[in-house]
């Protein structure tokens, strides 16, 4: 199957495509041989100052700037949470709050995880992390997933009950998909989950991980430089993106309410892989 894809770019991902292409191979997805480790499983390590400072940096740096640019589910998520400012949170802490919050856990990975394995662990409820933070020259961005991406970036969101729902329905879904689907959803994936806007009270605001997780993206989305459309699912899965340059185009859900249904509904009668 990896002969296949690598002889058809078309179904390639945007992260397989860069890590061919030699853009950094840390984009190469990984399959794990033996079962996730989830929940009080999962493997703490001992870090070290330096590794500590990098967190309270991104921390920092990142809160300062989603000041107004943020989702208010992600800010009531991260105190939610209790994501510490000055060091590297306890990924068990948060196994526990999110499974109290809305039955989910945290299961580890130690690179990108191959994406069988990954919408298979979402299906389950599980989100995959990392336990390594990116190196101090990497504070702007990194290709690769780090802590801060998966656990500043993905799961205080968790916490809302409809991307809750969302975010399992994805992963039922995409169990289902044969390659072309599979594309699609990709697509989908990348603008909602990694760099999706949502509109609210106070004005268009963030809710991808990709972009909460990255200081130059946060700055950049909201800006007129970045053309925004309505979020339409067809619309999202036709869309091509580059992981390697800030993004030229976003979609605007109005609530994730609408995520949540609008991608059952598309899902189970369009698609019919739900």
């Amino acid at each position: 199957m990896a002969k296949d894809k690598e002889n058809n770019s078309d179904f390639l991902s945007a992260y397989e495509k860069g890590a061919l292409a030699g853009n950094d191979p840390r984009c190469v997805p990984i399959t794990l041989d033996t079962r996730m480790l989830i929940g009080k499983k999962f493997p703490e390590l001992e870090y070290s100052v330096e590794q500590h400072n990098t967190w309270q940096t991104l921390f920092k740096r990142q809160i300062k700037i989603l000041e107004n640019r943020a989702s208010e589910d992600f800010i009531k998520g991260i105190t939610a949470l209790g994501l510490p400012a000055d060091h590297l949170p306890s990924v068990h802490k948060i196994n526990e709050k999110l499974h109290t919050f809305n039955d989910w856990q945290v299961g580890y990975s130690p690179g990108l995880l191959a994406g069988a394995q990954f919408i298979a662990a979402l299906a389950k409820r599980v989100i995959p992390s990392t336990n390594y933070i990116r190196e101090p020259h990497e504070l702007d961005y990194t290709p690769a997933p780090d802590m801060f991406h998966e656990i500043f970036g993905h799961m205080p969101l968790i916490t809302n009950p409809y991307f809750s729902e969302f975010f399992q329905d994805f992963g039922k879904a995409s169990l289902n998909a044969d390659e072309k689907t599979a594309l699609k959803l990709e697509r989908f994936y990348w603008f909602t989950v990694e760099f999706g806007l949502i509109q609210e009270t106070a004005g268009t605001r963030i809710y991808g991980a990709g972009i909460l997780s990255s200081y130059n993206e946060t700055l950049h989305c909201l800006s007129d430089q970045v053309e925004k459309k309505p979020f339409k699912p067809t619309d999202l899965a036709n869309q091509d993106y580059d992981v390697w340059h800030m993004q030229p185009l976003l979609f605007v859900i109005e609530s994730y309410e609408q995520l949540k249904t609008e991608f059952h509904d598309w899902a189970k009668y369009e698609l019919k892989i739900l």
